[in-house]
Formats: C-alpha cells, sequence, structure tokens
C-alpha cells in the first residue's frame, strides 16, 4: 500500500541511498537496483532530479508533495491512498501529477481519493463515497448520484448578472459564480419559465439545463440549515442506484472520492 497525505517529511533525506520506502527490503537499508532505477525515473518525470540528495525542507510545498508521491508509487501498491495529492502544486504540476495518477489507475492500481476539491472529484473518480458527521451520506457513481437529484439546475450568463435573478419566481437558491450563476429551481417549476422571466428582464448570453454538481449535491446535504429528511432522501436514492449498479456488475477496481 503506498500513501500520499500527512507524512512528516520535514528532515528526510531525497538520496538514492537512504530512502524510507515504507517496506521492510528498505528499512533493512537494502533496495533492489529495479527499484532505484525506478526512483531516478520518477524524480526525473516530475523535474526533480537536481534536487536529489537535498533535504525536503529545503524544497517548496509542491515539490514535497511530489516527493511523496513518488515515495508512496516506486514499489508499484496494489493500493494507493491519495489525500489531497494537488495541495501546492501549481496548474502544470497539478497536470503532471494527475496524468501519472491515471496511468496507475489503468495499470489496475486501486485509488482511495480523499479531497475537498469537488471538480476534481467529478473528473477523476469512478465511484464517490461521501462522509457528513461521521455518517455515509452518499455511495455511488457519478451519474447514480446527480440521478437521484434530477434536472433541477440552470446555469446561466446575462448581462445583468446576479441581481437580474432577484424576486424571479420559482427559484430555489442561487450559486454566484460571478459571470455565471448556477440557479436551483423550486419544485414544479417551468424552466421555459423562467427563461422568458429572465429575458424580459435582460439579455440571456447562456442558459444551460443540467445536472446538480457534486459541489451543489454537497452543499445541499452539509449545510446547516439541510433538513434530516432531505439528507436521508439523497442518501437512499444513491443506495438504491449503488445497489442496481452492483447487480449489474461494477468494476472490481475504482477510484473513490471522500470529502472531509
Amino acid at each position: 500500500m503506498g500513501m500520499v497525505g500527512g507524512l512528516d517529511l520535514h528532515r528526510r533525506q531525497i538520496t538514492f541511498d537512504v530512502v524510507d520506502l515504507d517496506s521492510g527490503e528498505e528499512q533493512r537499508g537494502v533496495i533492489r537496483p529495479a527499484t532505484r532505477l525506478a526512483f531516478r525515473e520518477w524524480l526525473e518525470r516530475f523535474d526533480l532530479a537536481a534536487w536529489a540528495g537535498r533535504r525536503v525542507d529545503a524544497l517548496s510545498k509542491g515539490m514535497a508533495q511530489k516527493i511523496q508521491f513518488v515515495a508512496a508509487v516506486v514499489a508499484r501498491p496494489e493500493l494507493l491512498i491519495l489525500d489531497e495529492p494537488f495541495s501546492g502544486l501549481d496548474p502544470v504540476n497539478t497536470d503532471v501529477l494527475k496524468d501519472a495518477v491515471l496511468e496507475l489507475r489503468r495499470q489496475g492500481t486501486t485509488i482511495v481519493f480523499s479531497t475537498h476539491d469537488m471538480r476534481t472529484a467529478e473528473l477523476l473518480c469512478d465511484r464517490i463515497f461521501m462522509i457528513f458527521r461521521g455518517k455515509k451520506v452518499l455511495d455511488g457513481t457519478l451519474d447514480e448520484i446527480q440521478s437521484a437529484y434530477g434536472f433541477d439546475t440552470v446555469v446561466v450568463r446575462t448581462g445583468g448578472g446576479r441581481a437580474t435573478l432577484d424576486g424571479i419566481p420559482g427559484l430555489d437558491a442561487v450559486n454566484d459564480h460571478g459571470n455565471e450563476q448556477e440557479v436551483r429551481l423550486g419544485a414544479g417549476a417551468d424552466p421555459q419559465a423562467f427563461l422568458r422571466a429572465l429575458s424580459a428582464r435582460t439579455a440571456v448570453q447562456k442558459f444551460e439545463i443540467v445536472r446538480p454538481s457534486l459541489n451543489d449535491i454537497f452543499v445541499r446535504i452539509a449545510r446547516p440549515e439541510a433538513a434530516p429528511s432531505e439528507r436521508a432522501e439523497g442518501r437512499r436514492d444513491a443506495t438504491l442506484e449503488r445497489g442496481a449498479a452492483e447487480r449489474a456488475g461494477a468494476p472490481p477496481r475504482s477510484e473513490r472520492a471522500v470529502p472531509k
């Protein structure tokens, strides 16, 4: 098993001779040539070869994060646990690490991915498991979870911005993203009636009916005013969908997102 996140690397040396890879072989001070070669290849892939032999406390947070990843995967574990692996990385290095994670997935590694970033979970994970206040509230694929909430969300971009939505009937909630707004329609609300009302107020540049994002679903469940019945309903529907998927034959290896 390999793990990235929560490790104290502050005083460890990055060398080809003294590396703690968390296996009995390395702890006895014997590193196989293949492991040593793989370690060098990973350092080169992450543009860290020039830093070999230096203390980790001399590295930036992003560089130390990549070193943790290398130490976790160099022995080719069957199970890899990633806890916020993209923390501290710029967009370029985020893509490098993301590609490495997907490559390991294609090679058959089972990956448990813990994150607060719902967008990343949507893009990378096969199955999503969400915990709220110590209890499971969601468990299923993204499609199963979103299907349980239906198409009650509209993404709009208008000339007037957020203010033009005030007072329009049938709107349950608005998540303002600045240039765009994510609007949740109330029960029984007609999207076309909403579009007509909005068009009468301002120029509509974008009007897209979508299923709620994972971020929106998380907020619905976790917000303080969320009713217990709403949480239970979402959990029940997703569980039913999950059971149907499992009976149909779910893949043996998957990634899971565990928002905390």
